[in-house]
């Protein structure tokens, strides 16, 4: 098998807090191959994003500590090249989409500018000819009438046209891996649907590997051919998209499948899980799901699971279950 484009190694990730040092991120792995696209679902304050911006080191030094773990990108560690070659990785090599375009994009600059400067940084472009290549951008990801577009500040744009320019900054340098951090959110079904088959004409036209970083299944399941599931800053199942949802092996993918609204379910009697996620300074024996698991057991109480073999290209962290399924196998 090739080796993988990126390759996540036990990725611990830390924050300074009143209260000392709290664990977000706890022994992530996780690889993308060339071309492959990768879901990471989760609900809010599961280290989804974390574990994202820990791949271009977009963290405050000085209130964030990575003790362990490597970030594996064309033979070299993330988490130690000096910053000048980091630098030159993003954007160029591996770029992100950020969660929200009005806030990511900068009120004060047009978008030939926003844009421009991508291209002036990592490929040397004058700023005509940086102004050219946006509008081409602007084409590329689909929005009409580009060359008046490229002059119109964020505020003049819909939340959709914001978000289609996020991705055109993202591809200016076509990088090798282009992570998208809930890409869809606060958009409305129809320009989900839009931009996400934007994305894929363009991983496929581009060769990206992509990974995307959702809280939605519908999105997984329309997107990703493999995905992660994280809870409570930890891999909880990973699975090729299909198996995933024709048979989930943890408790918690199976409630988060289980919220997906139906077209003949009430959504007013949709099943939920019951609790919430834990604070992460929270001190929870076993395993972490355990106090809002429908199927816990008494040595789930006592001791935290180990990520194990659930299948050809499974894994799970909850060992009850892992084997009922090799039991039924």
């Amino acid at each position: 098998m090739a080796a993988p484009l990126l390759e996540v190694q036990d990725l611990t990730v830390r924050f300074r807090t009143d209260d000392g040092w709290m664990t977000a991120v706890n022994r992530v792995s996780l690889a993308v191959g060339e071309g492959e696209a990768l879901g990471i679902v989760g609900e809010s304050g599961s280290g989804k994003s974390v574990t994202a911006l820990s791949i271009l080191r977009l963290h405050a030094a000085p209130t964030t500590r990575m003790p362990t773990g490597r970030i594996m990108y064309g033979g070299r560690d993330l988490l130690t090249v000096p910053s000048r070659d980091m630098r030159a990785i993003r954007g160029r090599e591996i770029a992100m989409i950020f969660q929200d375009p009005m806030s990511s994009l900068n009120p004060v600059l047009t978008i030939a500018d926003q844009i421009g400067e991508t291209l002036r940084l990592h490929q040397g472009l004058d700023q005509a000819t940086a102004r050219k290549r946006a509008i081409d951008l602007l084409d590329l990801v689909r929005i009409p009438d580009a060359a008046r577009r490229v002059d119109e500040y964020p505020h003049r744009l819909s939340g959709g046209m914001r978000q289609r320019v996020m991705i055109a900054i993202a591809i200016a340098c076509r990088p090798k891996l282009l992570i998208a951090d809930e890409p869809t959110t606060a958009l409305d079904v129809t320009i989900q649907a839009q931009i996400l088959d934007l994305l894929r004409d363009l991983q496929r036209e581009l060769g990206m590997s992509v990974i995307l970083i959702t809280h939605d299944m519908g999105v997984i399941a329309e997107f990703a051919r493999r995905v992660m599931v994280m809870y409570a800053g930890r891999v909880v199942e990973t699975a090729p998209v299909g198996e995933l949802f024709r048979r989930p092996v943890h408790p918690y993918t199976d409630g988060l499948l289980a919220a997906i609204p139906k077209l003949d379910v009430d959504v007013r009697r949709l099943p939920t899980i019951p609790g919430s996620i834990p604070d992460p300074t929270a001190m929870i024996p076993g395993c972490r799901y355990g106090p809002r698991c429908p199927q816990v057991q008494e040595a789930c109480r006592r001791e935290a699971p180990e990520l194990v073999p659930a299948g050809p290209q499974r894994e799970a962290r909850c060992p009850p279950r892992v084997a009922a399924m090799r039991a039924n196998l």
